[in-house]
């Protein structure tokens, strides 16, 4: 998986964002195909602290609204789940995220 927003930052700006309260989210979205409906997650998204993440997640909630609702009947269970989640600022995988590069120094 990709992570968005960290082109260009040395590991030094990246761990003082990670201290002041940046973080690493993934956004979820839905898309339904008849009677078919996939729940997905986003690439890696950096957050820095203080930054908002409506512009990050506004991709994922139009894709959840526009093709989402369509499947009968997990279309809707996860469209609703999906935009909870993108509204609520994405699902935080910080964690995840420096325990995976950790175990990679190592």
């Amino acid at each position: 998986m990709a992570v968005k927003g960290i082109e260009g930052m040395s590991n030094e700006q990246l761990d003082l964002e990670l201290n002041r309260g940046g973080k690493f989210v993934i956004f979820q979205y839905t898309i339904s195909i008849l009677i078919m409906t996939f729940k997905r997650g986003s690439d890696i998204h950096f957050v820095k602290h203080g930054e908002g993440t409506f512009g990050k997640a506004l991709p994922y909630i139009l894709i959840t609204m526009f093709f989402g609702w369509w499947g009968i009947p997990w279309g809707p269970i996860y469209s609703i789940g999906s935009l909870i989640t993108n509204f609520g600022g994405g699902k935080d995988v910080t964690n995840e995220v420096i325990a995976s590069v950790k175990q990679g120094q190592a």
